[in-house]
């Protein structure tokens, strides 16, 4: 009976470390926000991923006591900044490096520098206080300082497949498309069964993708996320080595991870549609709509409701139908003073909300605190009540996005509370 692998994995990224181990006698691995690899070949290293700019002299570090020579070929797996941010710093260091990437890396790495202001803002919730520590603990630890975030053309890019057999080594890399970027590979190693996806099926192994993030990014589509998984499958790999933490290791448990990750995009996928052809609004369908216990993989990190509206307005748009008001540019909040007129002040509207929350509604409890914080962000009821609401969501979340998001918006609060 299987034994779903997200259960025994860590969820989150972890910037890197001076800590590489050996995966084998020529494959050593650093972790950090997305895994580098170091293939070990009779001439000289190739490296798969760079890290981002702070970490590249980290996991140089790391790689150190494993080897001293140079990297003649660094291989991206998909054009997001943990991934090409260090490519420089590596570069300086070998003038005859060259950089391969797939033909659509330059498109996403312009998409991620046209938005980088609106995307660094939108994911500070999750990633800002730990970005300021590890930058301190890595100019600490480094005594090359750390280098800039790179922006890198590759040097050699190709459209489907590219061949490189290098100081007995054969490698095979694959365009495919997935969970995070159009632009990804996947870089196989026939003669060992072993395949290097990135973050092909999205941050953390075992889970269901991430087709929205809450940090703000394109939609991911869903079968292309499926499709993704039965390449890998069919090309019967014996280890992946993941974008993230330890290796998953073993032909069987692969192979029903894959599928089980495959099934669960589609049962999604299908279900969304139908929903959508029968007539149902999205926000029923994103509390209706679950994984059968067959396929269940892990919802840490990408989660099946906010799948369900992505799906949904990948294929049918913003416009729910639901009010004239969606086809205009004056939000709800613009009536809130009347409703909070109505209700009788703020402070009446905020005890409305904790009576639902009470009640045992609490995302109602929000819509009415949602209001009162329109007109009146610091109404010590309604933080009040707003705190109780955050940390009893807290308590349930199970999700790394949604779990940040929450003790984000309690600090908040908490900080306007006690002023």
């Amino acid at each position: 009976m299987r034994n779903p692998i997200y259960k025994n994995r860590p969820v989150g990224p972890s910037p890197a470390r001076i800590e590489a181990e050996r995966i084998n006698d020529f494959i050593v691995m650093s972790e950090g926000y997305s895994n580098s690899y170091l293939i070990e070949t009779k001439k000289d290293n190739i490296q798969i991923n760079a890290g981002l700019g702070m970490e590249a002299a980290i996991h140089a570090q790391s790689y150190a006591p494993f080897s001293d020579k140079p990297v003649r070929y660094l291989i991206v797996t998909q054009g997001h900044p943990d991934h090409v941010g260090g490519v420089g710093y590596f570069r300086s260091k070998n003038p005859e490096l060259e950089l391969i990437a797939t033909s659509g890396n330059q498109e996403h790495q312009t998409y991620e520098r046209r938005l980088l202001p609106f995307r660094v803002e939108r994911s500070s919730f999750a990633f800002r206080q730990r970005n300021i520590d590890y930058f301190q603990w890595a100019s600490e630890n480094s005594p090359e300082g750390v280098a800039n975030q790179d922006f890198p053309v590759p040097d050699i890019t190709f459209d489907e497949n590219y061949e490189l057999e290098y100081g007995g080594v054969r490698l095979q890399l694959l365009a495919v498309p997935g969970a995070e970027t159009n632009d990804s590979m996947i870089v196989w190693l026939p003669d060992h069964k072993i395949c290097l996806t990135g973050n092909l099926f999205g941050c953390p192994f075992g889970h269901f993708p991430n087709l929205i993030t809450i940090r703000g990014d394109r939609y991911r589509d869903a079968l292309t996320c499926a499709a993704a998984a039965e390449t890998v499958r069919q090309l019967e790999p014996e280890m992946i080595l993941y974008g993230h933490h330890a290796p998953v290791v073993g032909a069987a448990v692969i192979q029903e991870e894959l599928i089980a990750y495959r099934d669960a995009i589609h049962h999604v996928h299908d279900e969304t549609v139908a929903g959508m052809n029968a007539g149902q609004d999205v926000h029923t369908l994103m509390r209706e709509i679950k994984i059968p216990p067959e396929m269940e993989v892990g919802q840490g990190y990408g989660c099946v409701p906010w799948s369900v509206r992505a799906i949904w307005e990948s294929y049918g748009g913003w416009f729910h139908h639901e009010s004239t008001t969606e086809l205009y540019g004056v939000p709800s909040s613009s009536i809130h003073a009347d409703l909070i007129d109505l209700a009788g002040g703020p402070k009446a509207l905020a005890e409305r909300a904790r009576a639902r929350f009470e009640n045992g509604d609490p995302l109602e409890a929000l819509h009415l605190l949602d209001i009162v914080f329109s007109e009146a962000p610091n109404e010590p009821t309604a933080l009040s009540v707003s705190i109780d609401v955050h940390r009893a969501l807290l308590e349930e979340a199970g999700n790394f996005w949604l779990e940040n998001w929450l003790r984000h918006q309690i600090e908040e609060m908490e900080k306007k509370h006690l002023t």
